[in-house]
């Protein structure tokens, strides 16, 4: 049994990556799995001043405790103007200070979604890149475009072929932890 943490790359109280990554966790069975929400916590943008001054907020502390411990991490990106959200890149900034490998070891299942037909694409590669920076093992990918038209939250992806897709790749994924 493996532990993994999920989260989304998103403060939006009513983000779509979210509802992708709990649709997903609710997928896994015999694991432990870690749910946060990411609407819930704030942490400052980083700068090497405020660093040196005030140090490495707290919150950002547990995240990233939480994050090391983790076996695998399943995370869906948004995307902003083609890139990831300032929100996670700035997330990205903080964890990379205090320990710069802090995925080593780590399977990631990143996926990304969004309205448009290119499924946050963008961002989803600039992330997939960043985590490999940092020791991440990103070992299943997935972007679900449209996510209105493919996405239902009380049903979860209705697509036919993007179902199974996702599921395809999820199953991948958990054969590998």
């Amino acid at each position: 049994m493996a532990s993994i943490m999920a989260f989304a790359g998103s403060n939006s109280a009513s983000s779509i990556n979210f509802k992708l990554v709990k649709y997903t966790v609710s997928l896994i069975k015999g694991h432990e799995i870690e749910l946060l929400n990411m609407a819930s916590e704030t942490f400052p943008m980083y700068g090497i001043d405020r660093e040196k001054q005030l140090g490495y907020p707290e919150t950002l502390v547990k995240i990233q405790k939480k994050i090391e411990q983790a076996d695998a991490l399943v995370l869906s990106v948004n995307e902003h103007n083609g890139g990831p959200s300032a929100y996670f890149k700035n997330l990205l900034d903080w964890l990379s200070r205090s320990n710069r490998s802090y995925l080593e070891n780590t399977k990631v299942f990143l996926m990304s979604t969004s309205p448009g037909k290119r499924g946050a694409i963008s961002a989803h590669e600039y992330v997939k890149y960043a985590l490999t920076r940092v020791g991440g093992d990103v070992t299943a990918s997935f972007s679900l475009p449209s996510f209105e038209a493919n996405f239902k939250e009380d049903i979860g992806i209705v697509d036919t072929t993007l179902k199974k897709e996702h599921k395809k790749i999820l199953d991948r994924f958990l054969m590998e932890l």
